[in-house]
């Protein structure tokens, strides 16, 4: 979120008072992320001490929280746990968000510093980890299982029925409305290949296991030591192992390697696995399709947000671009039956 929250910095102050015993001489506002969901802060203590505060609206998932604190527990590094309160709770109320506090890590994402060859194998090594993992049914009861919804695409299909009709008078809106519609044939045949993916892949016997789900390089993290971190797991999920393998030479991101290398140094650490292509090439088409549609409803269905709006049509327009995602998810699509 780029919008600072309608919240008062003495309202967080008192919160992390009485939920943590912190007492807070500094708040300020950190513009990142495009989750409209989600707005995150640095909090200073008196002591000299930083804190790194996320506020979350609507859903909230307790095993966002609790399955990362267990990780790290474990002794898997490449996971910050949230700081407990002090009734040992990993987040708090904060008027229609929820609050959870976390060690402070300065640090650079995987999209503004590319990672290393020994840090894509690390990320590798720490995904086979989460897939792995036997983890307490008592921390896990609130994660959903993938059901491969329509919702997303029937999403999508509507707001290009409404597009030829209306496109909105607010600046942003109008340019994503010509922009939706210029691309408005390509989008209804990833539609209709994603939803003849899902049909076939539901007759497969499919493994589910734990995933990140939003596994992209804006939630790769590196430290002042370059030390690897997986952060945001608001989107956990039990799902076939390709929720989370789709992303990797997917081109979401620029990465700086090319498909190939990403995926030989990703599975140096993961190691040797079968991939269901099919399940591989749904999700990359059905990530497109879940983008779109949240696009649409922030600029289509209000006009507030601002700066938040304008990242929106920024973030869009790659995908359809050479080498994008769109263009990767072809690559795999057209080759999955000879691979």
């Amino acid at each position: 979120m780029l919008i600072k929250p309608n919240l008062k910095d003495e309202e967080i102050i008192a919160c992390l008072r009485d939920a943590y015993g912190l007492t807070i001489e500094k708040v300020v506002f950190l513009p990142l992320g495009s989750d409209f969901n989600t707005a995150v802060y640095r909090v200073t203590t008196t002591d000299g001490a930083d804190h790194f505060l996320k506020l979350r609206s609507g859903e909230f998932l307790e095993a966002s929280v609790s399955v990362p604190k267990y990780l790290a527990d474990l002794g898997i590094k490449q996971v910050i746990p949230p700081l407990t309160t002090k009734t040992g709770q990993l987040s708090t109320n904060l008027g229609d968000f929820k609050a959870i506090l976390y060690p402070y890590v300065e640090s650079r994402n995987g999209v503004d510093t590319k990672l290393s060859e020994d840090q894509w194998t690390q990320f590798g090594a720490a995904i086979k980890k989460l897939h792995s993992i036997d983890i307490p049914s008592s921390i896990t009861k609130d994660i959903p299982r993938e059901t491969f919804s329509s919702k997303g695409r029937e999403t999508v299909k509507a707001f290009l029925v409404r597009i030829e009709s209306e496109g909105g008078e607010e600046p942003v809106a109008v340019k994503m409305a010509l922009f939706l519609k210029s691309k408005s044939a390509e989008i209804l045949k990833i539609i209709e290949q994603t939803e003849e993916l899902a049909i076939t892949i539901q007759k497969q016997p499919l493994d589910y296991v734990l995933c990140h789900a939003d596994m992209h390089g804006w939630n790769l993290i590196l430290d002042k030591e370059n030390a690897l971190y997986i952060v945001d797991w608001d989107t956990i999920i039990y799902a076939p192992k390709e929720r989370d393998l789709m992303f990797i030479g997917a081109g979401i991101w620029d990465s700086g390697l090319t498909a190939s290398e990403e995926e030989s140094l990703f599975y140096q650490g993961y190691g040797q696995t079968t991939i269901n292509k099919d399940v591989l090439c749904y999700y990359r088409f059905e990530r497109i399709i879940q983008d779109i549609g949240d696009y649409c409803e922030y600029i289509f269905l209000s006009d507030e947000g601002g700066d938040d709006r304008v990242q929106c049509f920024e973030h869009l327009q790659p995908v359809f671009l050479p080498n994008g995602a769109i263009e990767r998810a072809y690559d795999a699509y057209n080759t999955r039956k000879i691979l």
